[in-house]
Order: C-alpha cells, then sequence, then structure tokens
C-alpha cells in the first residue's frame, strides 16, 4: 500500500513539472496502448473462435399441391410426402450420402439368411405430444400398411412380412424370402397407436388426423391456416425439441400451398416464400433474384425409349437397334429440353452422384452433357450400321428397306409418349435423330392416365419413351426380369434373357453389396450388348433455397420430400466459440 502510494506521488509530481503539451501526448499515447492492446487481445481470442449452428430463424417453403394425407401409410402426393417427411420419423433413416442409420431404433440385426429384421428401440422416445413410442405403435403402423381394406400405396413392399413383438422396445420382421432392398422399407414414418386405434379401416383416410398430424419426426404443427372452404392455406410447424436425431437449429418452417407453378413463382418473385421445389427446367433458368440458390441432385429416374420386338417385329434386327440407339443426341436434349438440368446415361443404371448437392447460380442453366461425338459422324456410324447389315434407302419414300427371302421389311413405327412438355419435345428431338438415318417415326401423345391404362399395361406400342423411377438402391427386378413383362410387371421392354434373370434374382437375395455390385456390373454389360432399350437421360431435382440456409445436403433423392432428409441439421444462425468447446 505504501509502495503504490508512492508510485501515486511520483506521477503527480512528473504531472507537475510537465507542460500542457506533453500531458496531452502522454494521454494520446496511453490511448494508442489500450486500443492496440485491445486490439490484440481482440485478435487473439478471434483466432481461438469458430462458427457453429445456432438455433433460431424461419424457413418459408412453398409447395405445389395441398396435401390430404400427412400420412406415411396413405400418403401419395409430392405434397403428402414433404409434410409426412417433416412430421414423421421411423425405425431407420437414409441420410443424404444413402446410408440407413437408427432413427427410433436404438439398435437393430439382420439375420444370416437375410429374411429376419430385430430391433431395439432407444429409450424414452416420445410423440409430439408427449406420448412414449413402443413397438405397440410399430406393429400398428404395419398392420394399417397391411390392411387390404385401407389400401396403402406401401401395401406391396410388406406383403407376407410376419411382425413378432416380443416387448414394449423389442421387435422383428420376417419375410417369406430375401429382399435386398427392404432395409429402405424399414424407413417408414410411425403412427400413433393412442390417437388412430379407434379409427375404423374403412374411414380410415377420411379421418381429420390426416391432415392434423401427429408424429415423432424433427418438427411437429403448431397451426394451420385454412381458407373459407376450409383447405390449408400454409402449415406453420415448430422444432420438436425432443427428436431422436436431435433438436432441429432452424426454429420454424412455414409451408405454404399453390395450384400450380405460375403461382408459385408469383409468390416467389413476391417474398411470400424463400424457398421452392418442382419447378420444370425452364422455370428454374428464368429466376432471377438475389440472395437465392439453385440446388440440384439427380433423381433416381431413368428415361428412355424401350422397344417392343412383340408389337413392331422391325425391333427384332439387333443393327436396327444399335443403329437407333446411336443417332440420338442426347446432349441435345438434356440442353434443348431440360435446359441442361439433366445428366445423359447410357445403362439402366444411375450414375453415382460425386457430390451431396450440386450448387447453380441462377439463370445458369443445369448439368452441362457430357460431350460426345459430333452429330454427323453418329449418323454417319447409324447408317453404316445398317448397310452392313442388308438396310438400303428406298429413295421413293426415304426409308430404309431390308429385303428378306419372303418379304420387305421398312424401318417403320409408332412412338409413344405423355403428353408432359419435356416428353413431347424430346419425342420429336428423337424423331428428328432417326429421320436422319433413314427411319419413318409416328410420334403418338397420349394423356398421362391414357398411356398408362391403355398403352402401356396392355403393352400396346411400337417403341415408347417413358421414365421408371428405379429408386436409390436400384431393384431392377420388377423392370428386366421376364416374369414381369406383363402388367403389373414393369417390365417395358418385355425383355428376356436367362442369364439376366439369375443375376436379378441373386441381388435381391443378398444383402452382401460387393456381391450386388459385382452382379449388377454383369447385369449392366450384358444389357449394353442386347439394346433392348436406349438409354437417354436422368433429370435433375431442382430446389431454390436462400444463401442464408446452410448445410443442406440433397444426395440422390427418390421424390421430392426426401429433400428433408437432413432438415434437422440445416441452420441459418450462426454463434461463435472456442475450438475447445465444440467436438
Amino acid at each position: 500500500m505504501e509502495q503504490d502510494k508512492s508510485i501515486l506521488k511520483v506521477i503527480e509530481k512528473v504531472f507537475s513539472i510537465s507542460s500542457q503539451t506533453e500531458r496531452l501526448l502522454f494521454f494520446a499515447l496511453m490511448a494508442v496502448f489500450i486500443i492496440s492492446g485491445l486490439s490484440i487481445a481482440w485478435k487473439v481470442n478471434n483466432s481461438f473462435l469458430i462458427s457453429v449452428p445456432d438455433y433460431g430463424g424461419t424457413l418459408e417453403e412453398g409447395i405445389i399441391g395441398i396435401p390430404r394425407f400427412i400420412n406415411p401409410v396413405l400418403a401419395g402426393s409430392d405434397a403428402d410426402r414433404d409434410l409426412t417427411e417433416l412430421v414423421y420419423s421411423g425405425l431407420l433413416k437414409v441420410t443424404p450420402e444413402g446410408r440407413v442409420i437408427p432413427d427410433l431404433a436404438k439398435e437393430f440385426s439382420i439375420s444370416s439368411d437375410s429374411r429376419t429384421y430385430s430391433f431395439v428401440l432407444k429409450n424414452n422416445i416420445k410423440f409430439h405430444d408427449g406420448t412414449p413410442i413402443t413397438t405397440d405403435d410399430v406393429e400398428f403402423t404395419i398392420q394399417k400398411i397391411q390392411d387390404p381394406t385401407i389400401k396403402s400405396p406401401k401395401r406391396p413392399l410388406w406383403d407376407g412380412v410376419v411382425i413378432r413383438k416380443t416387448s414394449p422396445t423389442e421387435i422383428n420382421f420376417t419375410l417369406r424370402q430375401a429382399h435386398a432392398t427392404f432395409i429402405e422399407d424399414l424407413t417408414v414414418g410411425i403412427l400413433p397407436k393412442h390417437v388412430w386405434k379407434n379409427v375404423p379401416s374403412d374411414e380410415f383416410s377420411f379421418s381429420q388426423f390426416n391432415v392434423t398430424p401427429i408424429g415423432s419426426g424433427p418438427y411437429k404443427i403448431r397451426d394451420i391456416k385454412r381458407n373459407s372452404i376450409g383447405l390449408p392455406i400454409f402449415y406453420d410447424l415448430i422444432a420438436f425439441k425432443d427428436h431422436t436425431l436431435g433438436r432441429p437449429f432452424i426454429s420454424n418452417i412455414v409451408t405454404k400451398f399453390y395450384q400450380n407453378e405460375r403461382e408459385l413463382l408469383d409468390a416467389y418473385e413476391r417474398g411470400d416464400i424463400g424457398t421452392l421445389n418442382g419447378l420444370s427446367p425452364k422455370a428454374a433458368t428464368e429466376i432471377k433474384k438475389e440472395g437465392s440458390t439453385i440446388v440440384v441432385s439427380t433423381l433416381p429416374r431413368i428415361f428412355g425409349v424401350f422397344f417392343n420386338q412383340n408389337q413392331a417385329p422391325v425391333f427384332v434386327n439387333k443393327e436396327v437397334r444399335q443403329a437407333l440407339a446411336l443417332a440420338i443426341d442426347k446432349d441435345s436434349i438434356v440442353n434443348e429440353v431440360l435446359d441442361g438440368y439433366g445428366e445423359t446415361i447410357d445403362s439402366p443404371l444411375l450414375p453415382k452422384p460425386n457430390i451431396l448437392a450440386s450448387q447453380k447460380n441462377n439463370g445458369t442453366g443445369g448439368s452441362s452433357a457430357t460431350s460426345s461425338s459430333s452429330s454427323s459422324s453418329r449418323i454417319d456410324q447409324a447408317i453404316s450400321i445398317l448397310s452392313k447389315n442388308g438396310w438400303e434407302l428406298n429413295k421413293d419414300t426415304g426409308v430404309m428397306e431390308k429385303k428378306t427371302k419372303t418379304e420387305t421389311i421398312a424401318l417403320r413405327f409408332s412412338l409413344a409418349t405423355g403428353d408432359a412438355t419435356e416428353l413431347k419435345q424430346a419425342a420429336e428431338n428423337i424423331k428428328e435423330s432417326w429421320e436422319k438415318i433413314g427411319a419413318s417415326v409416328d410420334v403418338k401423345v397420349f394423356e398421362t392416365g391414357d398411356l398408362n391404362q391403355n398403352i402401356i399395361r396392355p403393352r400396346k406400342y411400337d417403341a415408347l419413351f417413358f421414365g421408371e423411377v428405379v429408386g436409390r438402391k436400384a431393384d431392377l427386378y420388377s423392370f428386366w426380369h421376364s416374369s414381369q413383362r406383363n402388367d403389373p410387371g414393369l417390365n417395358i421392354a418385355l425383355y428376356t434373357n436367362i442369364k439376366t434373370d439369375k443375376l436379378l434374382e441373386e441381388m435381391r437375395a443378398t444383402t452382401d453389396e460387393t456381391l450386388q455390385q459385382e452382379k449388377l456390373s454383369q447385369f449392366e454389360a450384358i444389357i449394353k450388348e442386347d439394346v433392348p432399350a436406349v438409354f437417354i437421360y436422368a433429370p435433375e431435382f431442382i430446389y431454390i433455397v436462400p444463401e442464408a440456409i446452410q448445410n443442406i445436403k440433397l444426395g440422390q433423392i427418390t421424390n421430392s420430400g426426401e429433400r428433408f432428409l437432413n432438415v434437422h441439421e440445416w441452420y441459418i444462425n450462426t454463434n461463435k466459440v472456442w475450438k475447445i468447446f465444440t467436438n
């Protein structure tokens, strides 16, 4: 204390003999010293800080259509699936990377014969209303899917599956035969039995619980605003803090509903919504708005031309199928018809995504199609294939012909497709390419319902330009096994091959991914050799989002609702913390 007083006396003496200028200089130097010290301390502190996601923020999502069944048992439309993905959770969950991880389940196992799947539920899991989740709820949900009266679109996936509940937390499912893709069927959302148990099966689809759902997913419904006739205008959802995979960072999601693309785009331009999906490629390229990003992901859908040799014998000639396949300008279709929002393909297998989500600046178009040989070169090669196999151009008709011992075959056939804009435009592009090699093609356009019911199901087409939803795990059995040639099978090329049948059966019966890939490669090689179809493109899912939303990972989604696979990890707000406080 005495020493401190002495120092103060010295300072006072110095100040007493100092001039005013010297005093001002002293204070200025002290100020510089203090500011510099604080600046250094701030920089040192910041060097130890990192930005981390923080809770808060609101996402306003625009959706085309109005949900009728926010219910994993009945969901059929994109609007249904969007809300169902947000509200419900299943035993398992698919990640954007394509891995299957536990969700409501704590652990699971698969029997050595790949027929029995056993699950143990996590502790203290609950629905949005606070009711505990048990295997009673799991059993109830699957039984409703299996109930023929309810007519669940998922019923074929669960046909013949036996449920055995051994305790409130343990349950297993036994299949008639091994099915490699069954693991993904276990991601189906779980209904709360206590809410639904008194709803009769014949009234299941009419219940109000379909539009006022209670689940256990990342978001729960806080409010619903309806119009004058009772249809929902928007759903206001809030983060569920007890979500099994962690409390979502974004606090609030508002889903607003629109009748069509034009209404959706108008709402976006007005600023009523910040995110939108389900756009046509042309609409996506026209959107220009500061602070927004276009995120895309290749959809597991194969678009191509499928040859029906039973209906049009001209396709029995392999050289015809080869020449037609070679003549199509796939790059032109992707760039001109899809505005770049697609990827060219040459097999029934989808290209594996290199990244989780591809981001594009507005107005720049989609993926650049893989470059190929020039159009004229391909046409010359296609004509050469035909010529070498006895085809000659009839100069009067302009159509290639081939003479046999009994008849003259003309390269003339029809191409059926749907009335969607992209399908019609692509079909005309294909026709133009084929006419360059001497084919006479009649494009027949059908309304979607008519096409499915009266053309595809009875197999009444020469060639069909159509899309197949192959799914994430690429279970190709339904599309290419000979047993699936007739309706309700999906083998629309009516393809038959003993070798590929065996490979498809073996792929379906094993969960060994290495073995599956080996047999898949063999299958792909045979299909390329036989040319039962021409595989043209896989379209991209287009999602417009504000730049402020971070950590969106689309991966390879199978439907629009799966854009929310990691929604609990999306964030808008950030906070800075010391590195030592993070994992």
